[in-house]
């Protein structure tokens, strides 16, 4: 069914699903019920949760489902967007009551999250880097959208509201609707990781612990206020006189333990999660002073959410998505520093303007801040398989845990506080400066990742065309030419005298030729070690003169014997094509940073392209057994010759690391 389709459609239209799930993640977050575990400081026995178990539960619950579903990520934005119908048309709902709406939401908020993260990973992982990063950040940037839309910070006062989430739900819905027919059979490649089994920790351990984050605000959010005394050993009142403080306890207790759970995702899922946690955690203040101070403007508010969107989308989506995001974020920290300067650390200020423009900028740079953010994390995540689980509940709890911790952040002194947030404007722009900081480092540790990936495939790549070539030519030369060699070195033992010597050479070039079929050119026997002086020396003889250092000049045994063989091949041009009665001559040099090895003989030289046309011709002498062997040491090897002048041959190997 799929394969008749081109993969660049596949990806746009798996594209526009994401886009779907986007608009209906903010649908959800208008209402204010969308998150992957209960809130912090408003749920438990102090609140309106009452006796009732069972309803932290259901956004637990729907996150571990929607990451064992994840293969089935259509079928999740589909349920969710269903979800979200009675959220915009509530008049559909028969006796509704305020905990439904919070049911709904709750569920289908962690089904849209992850079914669209789960588009992003499929899209990653099938080489569409643009279009994954691209989805990933806009179900980031759409819930923060979902804030700036019309009555949502006054929302029974806008009768404009339902019309909006009308139709974000249907334009959700039908961008939806394409991929579930595509896909209804199920997409593997959203899971990633295709070469893993389907019980293999590899793939469970997102799951695992995206469950486990989710799951461990519960208690803490549970805690009523006297128990919470209890277990500090402080006076009841004291707590309820301070709200902040014990939001902030049980935030703190949440961030601490949520992070200790996310290491099992591995440090990449850990980095990632804290990362795009940071970035959310430093908007949440700003843009809630934005929306607060922009409430009156109209159209111009939920515009600027969607520009910022925009921006932060095209951002994540460029090839130098790192760049982009790191130089975003850095000017929405300016402009959070400017707006305390010049609100004198009272953002109150803001709201007081004749003009909303600064407002507006503020949620233009904040929203794609955030959006980039999360989009350039994404790359890093989806081959490790973990993206819906570290953008979804890991970086989700640790959102909420963070923004609630927020009230024991004050690195500034004792200004004001940011109104309706616990979080100062300067605080916030050093945050987005940290979050800035991370995603640069994090691209920087991504791409050396990859390249040292590249480089180990390819090292893997040549050992198997080195054997596949090996066994290639292991027969024809174990029928030829190891046959000749035994034949050579069994009847020259009969013969004596010069035979005998080219038995002896013939048992000698067969053990080497059988080693190098095998993999393992050494020469049995060698040691770690060997002295290149003492076996250069041995080449002495009335036509060669030797001269070497007095010292010793150690070696590894390997390298030792490709460049002695070098030398000898060097030596057999001479004797074949120097001329009868040439002379040549051994220098040996031990330098600071290597080996050098001149080879030099006084007999009737050559054209220099005699070099060039002997390898065109397939007569690979100098090329393979000098120039080769040399290269494969690391070194080089130089040849200068004219006829009449004889030839030099000079080699540098250098030495290994000491």
């Amino acid at each position: 069914m799929i394969i008749y389709m081109h993969e660049r459609t596949l990806r746009w239209w798996i594209a526009l699903a994401g886009l779907g799930g986007g608009l209906l993640v903010a649908v959800v977050q208008s209402s204010h019920g969308g998150g992957f575990s209960p809130r912090l400081g408003v749920q438990g026995p102090d609140a309106y949760y009452g006796p009732d178990p069972y309803t932290p539960l259901i956004p637990t619950a729907a996150t571990v489902l929607a990451l064992c579903l994840l293969r089935w990520w259509p079928y999740l934005l589909t349920v969710g967007g269903l979800l979200c119908v009675p959220i915009a048309w509530p008049d559909l709902v028969p006796y509704p009551d305020t905990m439904i709406f919070y049911h709904l939401s709750s569920a289908a908020f962690p089904l849209l999250a992850i079914g669209a993260l789960g588009a992003a990973q499929r899209l990653l992982c099938t080489g569409a880097p643009g279009l994954g990063a691209a989805v990933a950040g806009l179900v980031i940037g759409f819930g923060l959208f979902g804030q700036a839309l019309p009555g949502t910070i006054y929302q029974f006062m806008d009768p404009a509201l339902p019309i909006w989430r009308g139709l974000l739900v249907v334009a959700g819905l039908a961008a939806v609707a394409p991929a579930t027919w595509w896909w209804r059979r199920g997409d593997p490649a959203a899971v990633g990781l295709p070469d893993e089994k389907a019980w293999s920790w590899k793939r469970l351990r997102p799951i695992v612990t995206g469950g486990l984050v989710a799951l461990v605000a519960l208690p803490f959010a549970m805690l009523s206020t006297e128990r919470l005394a209890d277990l500090l050993g402080v006076s009841w009142r004291t707590l309820a006189n301070s709200p902040n403080a014990r939001t902030a306890i049980l935030g703190g207790m949440t961030l601490a333990a949520a992070v200790v759970l996310a290491t099992l995702a591995g440090v990449w899922s850990l980095a990632g999660a804290l990362t795009a946690a940071t970035a959310q955690i430093a908007v949440s203040a700003p843009l809630a002073i934005a929306l607060l101070a922009t409430r009156d403007a109209g159209p111009a508010r939920w515009s600027a959410a969607l520009l910022g969107v925009a921006i932060g989308v095209a951002a994540a989506a460029t090839r130098w998505r790192v760049a982009a995001t790191v130089a975003l974020t850095v000017g929405a920290a300016t402009c959070l520093f400017i707006a305390f300067s010049g609100t004198s650390g009272d953002p109150q200020k803001l709201a007081g303007q004749y003009g909303a423009t600064p407002a507006l900028l503020m949620i233009v740079l904040v929203t794609g801040a955030a959006t980039a953010v999360a989009g350039a994390t994404a790359p890093v995540l989806a081959p490790r398989g973990t993206l819906p689980a570290v953008l979804g509940p890991i970086a989700g709890v640790l959102v909420v845990a963070g923004v609630k911790t927020a009230p024991v952040i004050d690195l500034g002194g004792a200004a004001p506080r940011s109104i309706g947030t616990t979080l100062r404007l300067d605080t916030a722009g050093i945050l987005l400066l940290v979050s800035a900081a991370a995603i640069g480092g994090l691209g920087i540790a991504h791409h050396l990742s990859e390249r040292w990936a590249e480089r180990k495939q390819a090292e893997l790549i040549r050992q198997e065309a080195a054997a596949a070539e090996r066994d290639r030519l292991a027969r024809p030369i174990h029928d030829g030419v190891l046959q000749v060699l035994a034949m050579v070195q069994r009847e020259g033992s009969e013969l004596g005298g010069a035979g005998a010597q080219l038995a002896a050479l013939a048992g000698e070039q067969e053990v080497a030729l059988r080693n190098l079929l095998s993999g393992n050119p050494a020469p049995p026997g060698t040691g770690t070690e060997a002295d290149l002086r003492a076996r250069l020396t041995g080449l002495s003889s009335p036509t060669v003169d030797v001269a070497a250092p007095v010292d010793p000049v150690m070696l590894p045994a390997a390298p030792a014997a490709e460049l002695f063989a070098a030398v000898q091949a060097a030596l057999d041009n001479v004797r074949q094509h120097a001329g009868p009665g040439a002379r040549a001559w051994i220098l040996l040099e031990d330098e600071d940073d290597g080996v050098r090895v001149t080879v030099r003989d006084d007999g009737a030289g050559f054209e220099p392209h005699r070099l060039r046309d002997a390898a065109l011709a397939g007569r690979l002498g100098v090329e393979q057994s000098i120039r080769g062997r040399i290269h494969d040491l690391g070194g080089t090897a130089t040849v200068k010759s004219r006829p009449g002048i004889g030839t030099e041959v000079e080699l540098w190997v250098p030495f290994p690391a000491r």
